[in-house]
C-alpha cells in the first residue's frame, strides 16, 4: 500500500518523493539530471535533494517526450528558465510557442501520410504499375532517396 506524503509543505524532495509524486522513476530523475534538464543539491549526508519546483520542469519534460520533443530541444528551451524557479503562465507559453510550430510541421506529415497510405508509399516505389502516374521517369530521383513525397515539407 502506498503512503500518503503531504508534499506541499516540503521545500526540498528526496528523489523518492519526486518520483512518486511525478510517476516518472528515480533512474529518470538522474538520467534527466545528467542531461541538464533538472538540478538537485546534497544534503549534509551527500543525498540528492530537489527543490519542490523540479515537479514542473519534470511535467513539462513529459508533456515535450509525448508529444515527440526531443530532449536536446527540450533542454534548449528549459535553459531559459532558471533551475530552482517557478515557471510563469507566459514563461509556459513561451516554451509551448517554440514548439507549436514542429508540432504543425509533425501532424502536417501524419495527415498526408495518412491520406496518401492506401494509394502509394509516398514514391518510393510500393507499385511499378502506379508509379509511373505519379512519378514519371523517376524525377523524385533529384529530391532524395525513399518516400520524398510524405518527407518533405508541404508545398
Amino acid at each position: 500500500m502506498k503512503k500518503n506524503v503531504n508534499f506541499a509543505n516540503k521545500k526540498e524532495l528526496t528523489p523518492g518523493e519526486v518520483a512518486q509524486r511525478s510517476g516518472v522513476a528515480v533512474s529518470a530523475l538522474h538520467f534527466y539530471e545528467e542531461k541538464g534538464l533538472i538540478s538537485s543539491s546534497r544534503n549534509g549526508g551527500n543525498q540528492r535533494r530537489y527543490h519542490r519546483d523540479v515537479l514542473r520542469r519534470v511535467a513539462v519534460i513529459k508533456i515535450a517526450q509525448r508529444i515527440g520533443i526531443p530532449l536536446s530541444t527540450i533542454g534548449e528551451s528549459l535553459m531559459q528558465i532558471p533551475a530552482g524557479k517557478r515557471m510563469s503562465a507566459r514563461e509556459w507559453r513561451a516554451l509551448t510557442s517554440q514548439w507549436r510550430a514542429e508540432l504543425d510541421r509533425r501532424i502536417a506529415t501524419l495527415t498526408r501520410l495518412r491520406d496518401e497510405l492506401d494509394g502509394c508509399i509516398g514514391c518510393g516505389c510500393l507499385s511499378m504499375a502506379q508509379c509511373p502516374l505519379r512519378n514519371p521517369d523517376d524525377r523524385l530521383s533529384i529530391q532524395g532517396t525513399g518516400a520524398v513525397l510524405l518527407q518533405n515539407d508541404p508545398p
